[in-house]
């Protein structure tokens, strides 16, 4: 959710005026507006806090700096996730290796939608493992709906994808995301019993 949810299109576009007229001391308000949500999503992706800081500072330098390039159909929202996304997968060609805050998985056996069963406070070992297995832009899209909570059309002004072949992505990304929870929970379950049966034989 956005820290200032007040503020509407009009007084955004107003701002972003006054920020290219001159007045750079505005763009404060827009970084107020933006901040968690564009760190939340950098930490998403990355899985570091300090990674997610600095990459969430890139981002605004590059939204100041490209500002005039503000198209007013877009949402600002939108622009600026597309910055965020571009950054963020920049960062992770360049360290060669993919860490993704995993997200907590509910109960497998509930027959909710995966947005539903996807939280991203909570750390779960098995998650983890099982949003590896998944593709770059697979996790992106996941990330986007079920963390992010945006719709299939922000997203697509985000990714520059069409927006129903977005949603047969997410709805595959889904299903490959609970047969690789199942997987990785059912073979760590397997692993512990059978830890736990030689612990009684030798005991």
């Amino acid at each position: 959710m956005d820290d200032l949810v007040d503020l509407n299109d009009e007084q955004l576009h107003q701002i972003i005026a006054e920020v290219l007229d001159g007045d750079t001391e505005k763009f404060e308000i827009i970084i107020r507006k933006y901040q968690k949500a564009i760190y939340r999503y950098c930490f998403h992706l990355l899985g570091s806090p300090t990674e997610a800081e600095d990459n969430a500072q890139e981002v605004f330098l590059k939204a100041f700096r490209y500002l005039d390039k503000v198209n007013p159909v877009i949402p600002f929202g939108a622009w600026l996730y597309k910055i965020a996304y571009n950054q963020c997968i920049d960062t992770i060609r360049k360290r060669k290796l993919v860490k993704y805050l995993p997200f907590f998985y509910r109960d497998e056996k509930e027959n909710t939608q995966v947005d539903l069963q996807i939280e991203a406070t909570y750390f779960n070992e098995f998650v983890y493992q099982a949003m590896l297995r998944l593709s770059a832009d697979e996790r992106n899209v996941l990330i986007l709906r079920c963390v992010e909570d945006k719709t299939f059309g922000e997203i697509s002004l985000i990714l520059s994808q069409n927006s129903a072949s977005l949603r047969k992505k997410y709805e595959r990304a889904a299903t490959k995301f609970r047969k690789y929870y199942a997987e990785v929970k059912g073979a760590n379950e397997h692993d512990i019993e059978q830890k736990s049966r030689l612990e009684k034989t030798f005991s």
